[in-house]
């Protein structure tokens, strides 16, 4: 029974595995008959929502003042 129940466990290991490497095949090749997102629309409110805290973990404190030589 131990081993009938490794392979069932394997055999979903491997279908999980296979469906996540086969869905960005499936987004691009549902979406190559228009964009997913359509640009003559408005954009949803949690989009609007997100796009000012994108970049909040940046600890950025402004530009570099060194100049660096080309290589």
């Amino acid at each position: 029974m131990s081993r009938k129940r490794n392979a069932v466990v394997a055999a979903g290991l491997v279908a999980f595995a296979s469906a996540g490497l086969a869905f960005p095949f499936y987004m691009a090749s549902k979406s190559s008959k228009g964009p997913v997102i359509d640009s003559s629309k408005p954009l949803p409110p949690q989009a609007t929502f997100r796009g000012p805290y994108i970049n909040t973990g940046s600890r950025d404190i402004g530009p570099d003042a060194e100049i660096y030589p080309k290589k």
